[in-house]
Formats: structure tokens, sequence, C-alpha cells
């Protein structure tokens, strides 16, 4: 079983949120008998590259229109290489995906995992939406990737036919952090602290944080980088939020050491973009407990309010502020959110788990 993955984006130039799900499900799989493939696009020459047992096949990226990567050899590369495969799996959203396509042809199987609905590009998606109809009616297979966006998402509901939920899992990493980077970082942000790890992003309320960070003082780490890494610097300090650490990019191994320290890990989105919260399913496996917003999507899956964590209102540091004060206060509640997140991971948000779903999904499809 050979299935082709289609995304505008995978390593190396970006491991966050769907690339790592793809390389989830590409690793995850290959013991069960698929053989997968990534076609994403990238500015660095095409050609193939292997990358844990997969090839990554990139077309040239020509342009980005409205955040939309285009590539004008991405239909003939999608058709050259269908040809090689069983299935063609495409992680929506992606427009440039859509009209490739349409013109490929390929006539293969496909599924589709949606992961989004589009929210930034609002007032292009009138001109969007005919191809992204005509796109999402043409799959064999459409995925959500938990119940709570299939039911809150207007597209999902209008497409009158059945979609599937598999959720978004990741396996454990092989043991804890090493003794000398998690004293590192005890030593560089305390012994106790509120962690948001990610890309900095329009759509991640870090705003919102940086306002609980004052009403409370209590101390807040930020972990990454992205398009709003300066504005937000600018705003602690005209505000003097002085609590608040910026630490930049972190490996995977200081990342470890960061979810074993922190009091919680907070992500504040305030959009629908923020569809998941991949980085939510990391803090689960450490049991490291969450602080989330009720935004309709898949966030409040995988943080369930007082059972792994809080959920508040989005948009409302006040909220935000009650909620870390309350695990601040409360250590005992803290170990009870983190051993609860540790059980639902391993009952619902694995990597093989994930893996297999999609096997049997595959070989459902394959055999008509």
């Amino acid at each position: 079983m050979r299935v082709l993955h289609i995304f505008k984006t995978y390593p190396p130039d970006n491991f966050t949120g769907i690339p790592r799900v793809i390389h989830a499900i590409a690793t995850g799989a290959a013991p069960l008998g698929v053989v997968s493939s990534v076609l994403t696009v990238s500015r660095r020459p095409p050609g193939t590259e292997s990358l844990d047992g997969h090839n990554v096949h990139s077309a040239r990226l020509d342009f980005d229109f409205g955040s939309t990567p285009i590539s004008f050899s991405l239909p003939r590369r999608l058709r050259e290489l269908a040809a090689g495969h069983d299935i063609v799996h495409y992680h929506f959203p992606w427009p440039m995906a859509d009209l490739a396509h349409l013109l490929a042809r390929h006539g293969k199987p496909c599924v589709l995992t949606y992961h989004s609905d589009v929210v930034r590009q609002r007032l292009l998606l009138p001109l969007y939406r005919p191809l992204m109809n005509r796109h999402l009616g043409a799959m064999d297979r459409i995925v959500a990737t938990s119940p709570d966006y299939l039911a809150s998402s207007p597209v999902l509901g209008a497409l009158g036919r059945d979609v599937e939920v598999i959720p978004i899992g990741l396996d454990a990493p092989a043991g804890r952090s090493d003794p000398a980077t998690a004293a590192y970082w005890r030593e560089r942000c305390g012994e106790r602290f509120f962690l948001f790890l990610g890309v900095l992003r329009y759509y991640k309320g870090l705003s919102f944080l940086l306002e609980a960070a004052r009403l409370t003082g209590l101390p807040v780490v930020i972990a990454g980088s992205g398009p709003e890494e300066g504005r937000l610097a600018r705003l602690a300090a005209e505000h003097a939020i002085a609590n608040v650490r910026f630490v930049g990019q972190v490996s995977e191994a200081d990342k470890a050491a960061l979810f074993e320290t922190a009091t919680a890990l907070v992500l504040p989105s305030h959009l629908r973009s923020e569809a998941y919260g991949v980085v939510l399913v990391e803090a689960a496996m450490a049991g490291t407990p969450m602080i989330t917003t009720a935004i309709g999507t898949g966030t409040s899956f995988v943080n369930v309010d007082g059972e792994t964590g809080l959920v508040v209102p989005p948009a409302d540091p006040a909220s935000l502020a009650t909620a870390m004060r309350r695990l601040w206060d409360d250590p005992a509640l803290v170990r009870r959110f983190g051993d609860a997140a540790i059980r639902r991971h391993s009952r619902l948000l694995t990597g093989a788990a994930m893996a297999k779903r999609y096997a049997a999904l595959y070989r459902s499809l394959a055999s008509g």
C-alpha cells in the first residue's frame, strides 16, 4: 500500500502543526504495511529526500498569494507521483492543492484530512469557495480531527455526507529530559512557571497572556519564534511586564525539560485557526496540565475542562488570570490534572492509534 501525502510545507522547512501530523502518520503506518511519500513545495531546489523511512518530494515554490504558496509545477509533479501510489491523501486547507488535483486528473482514490476552516483569508473565501467545494466533493473520504471541530465547522456541516473522525495523536518520546537540561531551565526560569510553546502567530492570543501575566504577576515562559515575536516583546516592554521571559526556539530536549518543570501549558488562542493544538498532545503525554480557550475546536477535545486542565473564554485576560492563579495555588490539582492528561493521551491520543485508523481507512478505500 503506497500513500502520497500533499501539503504546502514539510521538513526540513517546517516541523510544526500539520507537517508533524503527516510525519506521525507516515512513520506510524510504516509497520502496518503502508509506504508513505510526501509532496510539498519549497524555495529550495526541487528534488527528493529521504526522511525517517519515507520520501519527501518538493516542487518549486514560485510565490505566495494570501499566505498560500503557489507552484506552477505542482500539478505535473502530482500527476507523475500519483501514478506510483495507491492513495492520494490531501491535508486541507491549501487552495493550491485543490487546483493541482483538478488539473492533474490522476484518477487515484483520495482521502482528505480537514484540519481547519479558512479563517484569516475570509475576504478571499467567496472567490475560493467554488474550487473548495469542488475539491471536497471529489474526495472519496473526508476526515475531521476531532468531534468538536466536526460539530462546529460550517463547511463540514454543509457537506451533506459522512465525515470520519480520527483524532491527531503523537507517541511519547523515549524517556525524560536529561538532568543537565532540566537543571539549566530551572536555573534560567525558576522552579515553577506557566509555559507557552509554539510559533508566535496572530491567532495564538499571546497579547491576552501578557495581560494575564501583568494581572497576576506570575512567571510566564514563552518558547518559540514567529511573526508576532517583535510586537509581543515591545508590548511586554511598554507595559513593564517583567515576569514574562521570551526564550526563543527550543530543541526537543529543551521542550521535554520545560514540560516537566512547568506548572501548566497555556494555549490562549482566540481564533479558530487553532484547530487542534498539537502542542496540547505533547503536554498531555508529558503529564503537564493545560489552560486553553473555548473556541469550538479540537483544543477542548484534547484538554477537557476540569479533567486535564481548565478551559476559559477566548480573548479574556481576567478569566485566564483566574485560571492561572487557581493552578498556582493548588499543587494537588496540578498533579491530578497531569495524571489525567497522561491517561487521556494513552487512551485516545497516541500516534500508534492514529496511524492504525488511517491504515485501515486506506485499505478500505483501496478495496473499494
